[in-house]
């Protein structure tokens, strides 16, 4: 029932600033941008700015799935984002240049990520057989409980880890964002405050997400360990 309740509540606050994100960006997309540049050209003018050459921009499809690929260096904007000359996208194609920026600079945090990927994935993969052969006849794969206790707690501590180095790498590409194009003269003061808006609801998606993974990291402390002496 704990597990259940965290993962109700963490589901609901997920909701609820997904849906604010998705208000905040649509209210700042009806603004137009004074500067009257797209988000493709404030892309490609933020790389140059930085000396970044071998940064590609490119357009993908979908609402809200823009990001940074650093395996092939490229920035990826949704349409609204590529061709929008407005607030929300300023602060969008800033932000996922702000990760080109973090990667052409070795940004420590990002670093780390990176290297957390591989260990993610693998995490979960575990963790999901794991769980699942522990529905049938109660620890399918004939493990000891303490040892099934350690490989859950061990893969979702990475997994909770990944969460919590993700934190620092969104607002420090947020943060440059925010200053260049303050900088730059990209915005006027209240386009700057809608941007800054609109990046601080995109990254308490990553706050939920960081919580809802500890909440549940510390459930299963508390069952596979709580009652030990």
């Amino acid at each position: 029932m704990i597990l259940i309740l965290i993962v109700v509540v963490f589901a609901i606050a997920g909701f609820v600033v997904s849906r604010k994100l998705k208000s905040k960006f649509a209210q700042y997309s009806q603004v137009a941008l004074k500067a009257n540049l797209s988000g493709a050209e404030i892309a490609k003018l933020m790389l140059a700015d930085h000396n970044i050459s071998d940064v590609q921009v490119h357009a993908v499809e979908g609402q809200l799935t823009d990001h940074y690929n650093p395996a092939n260096k490229t920035v990826n904007l949704s349409p609204d984002v590529y061709y929008g000359r407005n607030a929300a996208a300023a602060a969008v194609a800033s932000h996922e240049c702000g990760h080109a920026v973090q990667h052409a600079t070795s940004y420590t945090w990002l670093n780390l990520r990176s290297t957390l990927v591989p260990l993610q994935n693998s995490a979960g993969k575990i963790l999901n057989i794991v769980l699942i052969a522990s529905l049938f006849g109660g620890f399918a794969l004939g493990l000891p409980y303490e040892w099934v206790g350690f490989i859950v707690v061990g893969a979702y501590s990475i997994m909770t880890l990944f969460t919590i180095v993700t934190l620092p790498v969104e607002f420090d590409a947020s943060n440059r964002a925010l200053a260049w194009v303050k900088t730059r003269n990209i915005v006027t003061p209240d386009e700057y405050a809608m941007s800054k808006d609109s990046l601080k609801w995109a990254a308490m998606t990553y706050v939920v997400a960081a919580l809802a993974s500890m909440a549940t990291l510390a459930y299963y402390i508390f069952v596979f360990f709580g009652n030990r002496d």
